[in-house]
């Protein structure tokens, strides 16, 4: 019986070993799952006080991961949605040892909501984000930052103003000029659009009938499934509805505006194409080729900061990072790693 025992062991071990050798299969590093802090231990939680010109608040943040040498901090879009759509993100950062960092913006998922819309502005989200760096230690040796559609924007503004801090930029599926963005929604993309239903829909936008059911009936099937996920309506990954049944309304109407058609909120002047050259860290810039945003503009991107990469998905859209999943992945991960 032990005899039979110990063959089974040594079975064990010379089967282990053997898959240690093997290419491809790795043993976990340790040292990434460990606490980068002392004391309580809250599953990566922080959350960050944020001081304003009208008070205090607190925003939430999540680190996944522990890399001194490498953080990465998203910035989702919408403006208004949360942290959550980025969840895909946890099939494959981990396995390349990179360290990332959910935050949500205030105004959005977890975090404080002052439900004013004076807070809702460029500048001071990027002060925001200042003080989030600071709070969790990042810097130039360390921190990529990673700002998807209106994340984007954030993130190219806080590179222009504070890239002394950055190791690396990432631009997600988002232009250098809304006023370009909103002329590609125009010229392009509603063109795509059957014109009995584009019709319907200019009627609403001219009535101001954004609540009318049926504007969301009609932009759901003819430009959602078509420019923002490429999947069926009923296969859209959990966190994506999650995140987007989470949407800020007030923050999204007060950037964006109320129309899915080009940019009418306070961003609708924003334009930095003439600045690029100013970006000098390293940059990548990500467009998918049915993405609301045009490819050809983030493509052109890339050859104007100083040190720019443009990845393109041909089978994404705004959210390339599900719908061209391997591609979007492949090509940021190779980016991070040459960082």
């Amino acid at each position: 019986m032990y005899t039979r025992l110990l063959s089974v062991l040594l079975l064990v071990f010379v089967i282990s070993a053997c898959q240690q050798n093997q290419p491809g299969v790795h043993s976990p590093d340790l040292s990434y799952f460990q606490p980068s802090d002392s004391g309580l231990q809250t599953g990566g939680v922080r959350m960050i006080p944020i001081q304003t010109p009208k008070g205090n608040f607190k925003v939430w943040t999540k680190r996944f991961g522990n890399n001194p040498q490498l953080k990465v901090l998203l910035l989702n879009g919408g403006p208004g949605a949360t942290h959550e759509y980025f969840e895909c993100f946890e099939n494959f950062l981990p396995a390349a040892s990179f360290e990332f960092i959910y935050y949500d913006q205030l105004g959005c998922g977890n975090s404080d909501n002052p439900n004013d819309t004076s807070f809702w502005d460029l500048n001071r989200y990027v002060s925001e984000v200042e003080q989030v760096r600071t709070a969790l230690g990042l810097n130039k040796d360390n921190f990529v930052l990673l700002g998807h559609s209106w994340g984007g924007i954030l993130a190219m503004e806080y590179a222009l103003a504070h890239q002394e801090n950055l190791k690396g930029l990432v631009i997600s599926n988002m232009m250098s000029s809304c006023p370009d963005y909103g002329k590609y929604a125009q010229d392009e993309l509603a063109k795509q659009m059957d014109p009995k239903v584009l019709d319907t829909i200019r009627q609403l936008e001219a009535n101001k009938d954004f609540g009318n059911p049926k504007y969301m009936e009609l932009l759901m099937p003819n430009f959602y499934t078509k420019h923002i996920l490429r999947l069926p309506l009923d296969e859209w990954p959990e966190p994506v509805n999650r995140s987007f049944g989470k949407m800020n309304q007030s923050l999204y109407v007060t950037m964006q505006g109320p129309s899915e058609f080009g940019i009418a909120g306070k961003l609708v002047n924003w334009d930095r194409k003439a600045d690029l050259p100013k970006i000098t860290v390293p940059t990548l810039t990500i467009g998918g080729a049915h993405d609301t945003m045009d490819p050809e503009h983030m493509k052109w991107m890339a050859t104007q900061v100083k040190s720019g990469t443009y990845l393109h998905c041909a089978n994404g859209s705004h959210m390339s990072f599900y719908d061209d999943q391997a591609t979007y992945f492949n090509g940021l991960l190779d980016f991070l790693k040459k960082l």
